[in-house]
C-alpha cells in the first residue's frame, strides 16, 4: 500500500513511522522544505498542503491508496476532499469535515443540540447593531485559524475594532466570529467515537500565558484539575457532539472552559490533538490515538486498549523565546538522555525569525516530562530550567523560562 501524509509537524512523525510499520510506503506533503517529519518520509513534495488541485494531482500520479493527517483540523479538510474525490477511504466526509472545521458552522450545530457554549454573532463585518447584543469583554476569532491565531479578547470598541480586522486577514475565507467572553479554565478533551458512541480517552488541564488580550497554550498536564460534576459533563458533552455532528469513527478533540461546576465548550475537531498531545494520552493511558487514527482510515476498528505503563504526573512543556533568530538548542538532548526529559521534540530549525509569543504557532519545540508525584515533577523541572538554553545567532539565551512554573 501507499499512502499521502499531508503536512510534516511533531505528530506526522510517529505517524508516518507507523504507517512504515505496518509495510505501508509513505509519501509526505508540505509548505516548508524542512519541515521535520520530512527525513522520516519515502518521497517528498513541497507543495502548498491547502492547494487541493495540487495534492490530487500528487495522489493521482503517485497512485496512493489513501491520504492521512492527524493533529490538523484545516489540513483534515483537504484529506476529506480530495479523498472523496477520487473515491479514497477517509474517516470522515467533506460536509461533516467544514461541520467541524468552521467555528460558525460549530456553533450553530453547538445551539440545536444544547451544547453548552458562549452567544455569539455571525456577521462578515463590523456591525456593531448586530454585536451590540452581546456583552463586553468580547472573543474574536479568524473562523478557519489553528493554533490561536488571531484569537484575542476585546475590552471596548475600540479594541474590538482593530482585533476584528486582525482576524478578517488570518482567516482565509475572511470570516470572523465574535463570542461573549467565559472566565473559566481551560481543559482539553480527547475522545474517540467508535461505531456513533464516544469514548472519553483523556482529559487534561491546558495552561495559558497570562495575556490580557491572546490565549496561548503553554502547558498541557495531566490528571485534571476538575470536578466530578464537570468530568460527568464532559463524557454527556462528547455523546452530544458524536450525535449532532454525526460522527460515526473518528478521534475527538474538544476544547472547553469551566468555572466551578459550569462549562462552555469553545470548539471541537474531529482529530487527535495538535503537536504533542499524543504523548500525553500515551504516557497516562496507554492508548496510541495516531495507530488508532490509521486503523479507521483503513476501515479497522481501532484498538484502544492500554498498553503500556501509565504514569501519575504527565506534563507537555512548550518552549517559547523572546524575539531573535533562532541558532541551537543547549542541553535538552543530554536531559533527555538522562532521563530527566521523557522526550524532547523541536518544531524549528536553525535560522528561523521567532517572533516572540503571538500564538501557539511560536513554540520553539516542547518536551514531555513524567512523574510519580507533583513534587518529583517540579524537582525535574526545576533541574531542567537551570540546564537549558535557546540560542540566538548573537549567542544569547532567548529562552522564556519564565513559562515554566512549578505544578501547584
Amino acid at each position: 500500500m501507499k499512502s499521502l501524509v499531508i503536512a510534516g509537524g511533531v505528530p506526522q512523525i510517529e505517524l508516518i513511522k507507523q504507517l512504515k510499520a505496518r509495510g505501508i510506503e509513505t509519501l509526505l506533503a508540505d509548505g516548508s522544505p524542512n519541515a521535520v517529519a520530512r527525513p522520516y518520509c519515502d518521497k517528498f513534495f513541497h507543495v502548498d498542503v491547502f492547494d487541493m488541485e495540487a495534492i490530487k494531482d500528487i495522489a493521482v500520479k503517485e497512485k496512493v491508496d489513501f491520504l492521512i493527517t492527524v493533529c490538523a483540523d484545516q489540513v483534515l479538510l483537504v484529506v476529506a476532499k480530495v479523498s472523496e474525490m477520487l473515491g479514497l477511504p477517509c474517516y470522515i466526509d467533506y460536509e461533516t469535515c467544514q461541520n467541524v472545521s468552521d467555528k460558525i458552522r460549530m456553533k450553530r450545530i453547538f445551539k440545536a443540540h444544547g451544547i453548552p457554549t458562549t452567544d455569539y454573532v455571525e456577521t462578515d463585518k463590523l456591525d456593531m447593531g448586530v454585536i451590540g447584543k452581546l456583552k463586553f469583554p468580547l472573543v474574536v476569532k479568524p473562523v478557519d485559524a489553528y493554533s490561536s491565531k488571531g484569537v484575542r479578547k476585546a475590552e471596548d470598541i475600540e479594541e474590538l475594532k482593530r482585533y476584528y480586522e486582525e482576524a478578517h486577514q488570518i482567516s482565509r475565507s475572511g470570516g470572523v466570529i465574535v463570542e461573549e467572553f467565559f472566565a473559566g479554565e481551560e481543559i482539553s478533551v480527547d475522545a474517540f467515537v467508535v461505531n456513533g458512541k464516544a469514548h472519553v480517552l483523556n482529559v487534561t488541564n491546558s495552561e495559558k500565558v497570562k495575556d490580557k488580550d491572546r490565549f496561548v497554550i503553554f502547558r498541557g498536564r495531566y490528571p485534571v484539575k476538575a470536578s466530578e460534576a464537570v468530568l460527568k459533563q464532559i463524557d454527556e458533552i462528547a455523546q452530544k457532539i458524536a450525535d449532532g455532528f454525526g460522527l460515526v469513527n473518528a478521534p475527538l478533540l474538544i476544547q472547553l472552559l469551566h468555572h466551578g461546576d459550569e462549562v462552555s465548550v469553545l470548539e471541537f475537531c474531529a482529530r487527535t490533538g495538535g503537536n504533542m498531545k499524543y504523548l500525553l494520552i500515551k504516557y497516562s493511558t496507554g492508548v496510541d490515538v495516531i495507530g488508532a487514527t490509521i486503523d479507521i482510515t483503513l476501515g479497522k476498528d481501532p484498538d484502544l486498549s492500554k498498553k503500556c505503563k501509565s504514569y501519575n504526573i504527565v506534563v507537555n512543556d512548550f518552549i517559547y523565546c523572546q524575539p531573535g533568530v533562532f541558532d541551537h538548542f543547549e542541553g535538552f538532548e543530554e536531559l533527555e538522555k538522562q532521563g530527566l526529559i521523557n522526550e524532547f521534540h523541536p518544531v524549528r530549525i536553525k535560522g528561523t525569525e521567532m517572533r516572540g509569543v503571538t500564538s501557539s504557532s511560536d513554540r520553539v519545540a516542547g518536551m514531555n516530562i513524567v512523574a510519580d508525584s507533583i513534587e518529583q515533577y517540579n524537582e525535574k523541572l526545576q533541574q531542567i530550567n537551570a540546564s537549558v538554553k535557546v540560542i540566538d545567532k548573537e549567542g544569547k539565551d532567548i529562552m522564556r523560562h519564565d513559562l515554566l512554573p512549578d505544578l501547584i
